[in-house]
C-alpha cells in the first residue's frame, strides 16, 4: 500500500476539527498529501485557517474552511451535514482543545474546570454523535488527538488530563461499539510538540526555558516533537494501513510516557 491513492477510498473527506492550529493544519495537509480532501474548522482565526487550506490545494486536493463553536450541538449537527453532502465524511479526526494553562488542580475554580470540559470532552462528543452515521456509512475512522499525561501524569496538567481522558473514553466506546458496522476509533497522544500550546503558554509566561529545558531532559529522546510527527501518526491510524488497529492510542511524545 504504497501510492496514496490505496491509503483511502477514492474520494474519501476527512473532517478536521481545529485543522486551523500548528498542529491540526500539518494534519489537514499530510491527508491531502495521502489521498483526502478536508474540510477544516476554526474558533476564531480565520487567518491561520486560510493558510491551513492553502496547505490542502499545494497537494492538489479540495479544502473547505468552517467557523464553529463546538460546545454547541445544532451548529455541530449543521456542519457535520453540510460537509457529508459534499461527499460524505470518510475520516474524523479531532485536533482541537482550548490553551491549558498550568493550574494545580487544587487551584482550578469550578468554573474553569466547566469551560474546558465543554470545549474539550463535550464537544467531541458533539462531533462524534453527528458524525457516527456517516462514518457508518462510509465504514471510516476517528482519530482523537489527546495527551501524553494521560498516561504519564504532569503536575499541574489536570484542565488537560481530565478532559482529554473523556475524550479518551468516548473514543474507546466509539471503537468498542461501533466496529460491527466497520467504523475504527484510535487516538494521538502528544508529548511536548513544537508548535500549538507549548509556544503559546512561554509567550504567556505559563512556562519558561528551565521548564522547556528540564521538559526535554525528561523525555528518553531528549528533545521536542514537530508536528509532522503528530500528523504522520494520525494518518497512518486513518487510513487503509491500520485497517485492524483499533481502540488504540499512539504516543507521540519522545517516550515520555515510559
Amino acid at each position: 500500500m504504497s501510492e496514496a491513492a490505496d491509503l483511502f477510498p477514492q474520494g474519501a473527506r476527512a473532517l478536521v476539527i481545529g485543522g486551523s492550529g500548528g498542529v491540526g493544519a500539518e494534519i489537514c495537509r499530510v491527508l491531502a498529501r495521502d489521498g483526502c480532501d478536508v474540510a477544516l474548522t476554526y474558533y476564531s482565526n480565520q487567518g491561520k485557517a486560510e493558510a491551513a487550506a492553502a496547505l490542502v490545494r499545494d497537494e492538489g486536493r479540495q479544502a473547505s474552511l468552517h467557523q464553529i463553536n463546538i460546545e454547541e450541538p445544532e451548529p455541530v449537527r449543521q456542519l457535520v451535514e453540510d460537509v457529508a453532502s459534499q461527499g460524505g465524511i470518510h475520516t474524523l479526526v479531532y485536533a482541537a482543545g482550548p490553551l491549558v494553562p498550568l493550574i494545580h488542580l487544587s487551584k482550578v475554580e469550578p468554573a474553569l474546570m466547566k469551560k474546558h470540559l465543554l470545549q474539550d470532552t463535550f464537544g467531541f462528543f458533539n462531533v462524534v454523535h453527528y458524525a457516527i452515521p456517516h462514518l457508518r456509512e462510509a465504514r471510516g475512522s476517528i482519530v482523537a488527538v489527546q495527551s501524553a499525561a494521560q498516561f504519564r501524569y504532569a503536575s499541574a496538567d489536570g484542565l488537560s488530563v481530565v478532559p482529554k481522558s473523556g475524550v479518551n473514553a468516548i473514543m474507546k466506546a466509539v471503537a468498542k461499539e461501533e466496529g460491527r458496522y466497520g467504523v475504527r476509533a484510535n487516538g494521538v497522544a502528544l508529548g511536548i510538540i513544537d508548535a500549538g500550546q507549548h509556544p503559546e503558554l512561554i509567550k504567556q509566561g505559563f512556562i519558561d526555558e528551565k521548564y522547556v529545558a528540564a521538559a526535554a531532559a525528561n523525555v528518553p529522546l531528549k528533545f521536542w516533537g514537530a508536528p509532522i510527527d503528530v500528523a504522520e501518526a494520525v494518518t497512518y491510524l486513518a487510513s487503509g494501513r491500520a485497517r485492524f488497529v483499533s481502540g488504540q492510542v499512539i504516543n507521540v511524545d519522545g517516550g515520555y510516557h515510559v
